[in-house]
């Protein structure tokens, strides 16, 4: 949940979830570098990563529109 300019509390749905761990391949590179993967087409960012690697990541935090996790194995 998070607060919006009005003060008002929203609900968002997230496909991930924290210290859980997922089966993804890294598709992009963001600007600063960071693997991008996606789990039901949410972004997760991957530092430490390049494209094509297949990785298994452990989700660190989430934001309304993506992720960020670090690679377990």
């Amino acid at each position: 949940m998070f607060e919006d300019s009005y003060n008002r509390q929203e609900e968002f749905s997230c496909p991930v979830e924290v210290g859980t761990e997922y089966d993804v391949k890294i598709e992009d590179q963001g600007k600063s570098g960071d693997g991008i993967a996606r789990v039901d087409g949410f972004v997760i960012f991957i530092p430490g990563t390049e494209v094509g690697q297949e990785v298994k990541v452990k989700v660190n935090a989430t934001r309304r529109k993506f992720a960020f996790g670090e690679v377990v194995e």
